[in-house]
């Protein structure tokens, strides 16, 4: 069987045995399970508010429960031991059943809620949260949170440090699902910090130059680049004279020719006066051209209005 599909099949078989033990261990106290396959068989840690009901008279229910993950689950020689909690308002499994028992037994969910995360605040927890979704009031659904303290909700922590449980209570109106999250007393968080009073700086500051000495130094010497070096990479030559190697294997040298330009420039002077006089002779000669134009139109206008007064006198 592939590594994929191993490993699939192992976190159904342990979340089927899980359901298993919260059923046949709920009034017992369940409080999770840890299982670990080794060479002499499966070893399997029960947790549990009241061991006494687990293991039974005589060793009698702790003998029925190894019969059934035999045939049932079809583990080889498995050896269970049950520990007792020490204290049930930190696991998260033992108190999202009693709350969910609260609920069946007719608490209002508000009261049941504040009530049940006080009780571990006051274990010394360092957070929690409890949420309830479902039909709470009404024929409407909906999420009610009750949260006290720091809770984490992403990351590593949230999957190592804090605790997970869910529990489920049936409600005449419907299923009410209840989810808790604890974290423990004592748990060191990535973020903890702690401020120390009375304390000396200098048994804290590492010794070393500072950062006026690092600037007062002098800087050190470029190292001089190899023969075997890249050349520069703006293409620019690292001296005045480039050598360039020919097709034959020959090799030129180009020198460079350094042209000086003189520093003081003619000043180029505009003839103004010039310029003014040649625009004043071209307005002179356009004014000639048109008023020899116009005394041509006003004689010919003059001969047509003459002609015409003499053609009409000889009319009448």
């Amino acid at each position: 069987m592939a590594d994929e599909l191993q490993f699939i099949e192992n976190g159904l078989q342990r979340t089927q045995i899980d359901e298993f033990f919260g059923k046949e261990l709920g009034r017992a106290g369940y409080g999770g399970m840890e299982i670990a396959k080794t060479p002499m068989g499966t070893q399997i840690v029960l947790k549990a508010e009241k061991p006494g009901m687990v293991i039974g008279k005589g060793g009698k229910n702790i003998r029925k429960i190894t019969r059934a993950l035999e045939s049932e689950f079809g583990l080889d020689d498995p050896q269970v031991d049950v520990q007792e909690v020490e204290n049930p308002d930190l696991n998260a499994r033992i108190v999202a059943d009693r709350l969910a028992n609260a609920l069946e037994r007719g608490w209002y969910f508000r009261k049941a809620g504040h009530t049940t995360i006080d009780r571990i605040m006051d274990s010394g927890a360092l957070g929690a949260e409890i949420v309830l979704s479902g039909k709470v009031t009404g024929a409407r659904s909906r999420v009610e949170k009750f949260n006290r303290g720091y809770i984490k909700h992403n990351g590593e922590p949230a999957e190592e440090i804090v605790d997970h449980g869910v529990g489920t209570a049936v409600m005449k109106l419907g299923t009410i699902g209840v989810q808790v999250k604890i974290i423990p007393p004592g748990a060191e968080l990535p973020d903890d910090f702690r401020v120390h009073e009375g304390v000396e700086i200098d048994d804290y500051v590492v010794e070393g130059d500072g950062v006026e000495e690092l600037l007062a130094g002098e800087p050190e010497d470029e190292p001089e680049p190899s023969p075997d070096a890249p050349p520069a990479e703006d293409g620019a030559p690292e001296s005045e004279d480039e050598t360039v190697a020919d097709d034959e294997g020959e090799e030129e040298v180009i020198e460079e020719e350094i042209v000086e330009e003189d520093a003081d420039y003619e000043e180029v002077e505009t003839p103004a006066d010039d310029v003014e006089e040649e625009l004043d002779d071209l307005d002179a000669a356009v004014e000639d051209e048109l008023d020899e134009e116009t005394e041509a139109e006003a004689e010919e206008l003059l001969d047509e209005m003459e002609s015409a007064e003499s053609e009409e006198g000889e009319d009448e």
